[in-house]
């Protein structure tokens, strides 16, 4: 089963902390994102504060560095995204704790004028990501992220810059991908 990605949504499972310093006017790299994902990972205490829901993906808005967006995401177990994008802006994603599977496509794929597209063969990838590992990636970054446990739950750190000015979520279907739906900022709050 796939779920929504993480919106910033006031209830009792779902609050904002600043677990970085304040923002500087540099904008971070995706190794400062990464380095900032991993290092907020590492932090037990912060890692712990986040409720976690045996049905439901639960979250906490972080500050990240330079300006970007970060969130410490929790996936109970058969949790995950679907395929989608960042809408442009760079990223990064550290496993605090768990497992999470990540399937991505090795391809830039063109970000407007399309709604169908026929995937090339051999472009897939798939990684997993134990506790203390991440991975970067740049602006046309598609993927899925996922937690394919069946019993235990896993936590990450992901940081975005520029904060998401959109994101696009696919579906796939063998080798077609499709453009479903556009999500924009507004509708998050």
């Amino acid at each position: 089963m796939f779920l929504p990605l993480p919106v910033p949504v006031p209830s009792a499972r779902h609050r904002s902390a600043v677990a970085s310093p304040a923002n500087t006017s540099a904008a971070p790299s995706g190794a400062d994102l990464l380095d900032f994902a991993r290092s907020t990972a590492a932090d037990v205490a912060l890692v712990a504060s986040l409720p976690l829901d045996p049905e439901g993906r639960t979250w906490m808005r972080l500050q990240g560095p330079g300006g970007s967006e970060a969130w410490l995401i929790g996936w109970p177990p058969g949790s995950g995204t679907g395929w989608h994008d960042h809408g442009g802006s760079h990223g990064a994603f550290a496993t605090a704790a768990g497992l999470l599977t990540e399937q991505s496509l090795a391809a830039q794929l063109p970000t407007e004028g399309w709604k169908v597209l026929e995937l090339a063969d051999g472009i897939d990838r798939e990684r997993q990501l134990s506790e203390s590992q991440g991975r970067a990636f740049g602006p046309h970054h598609v993927h899925q992220v996922f937690n394919a446990s069946r019993t235990g739950h896993a936590v990450s750190v992901h940081a975005y810059h520029p904060p998401l000015p959109m994101m696009r979520r696919y579906s796939r279907t063998g080798q077609v991908l499709r453009l479903e739906q556009v999500e924009w900022p507004q509708e998050w709050a």
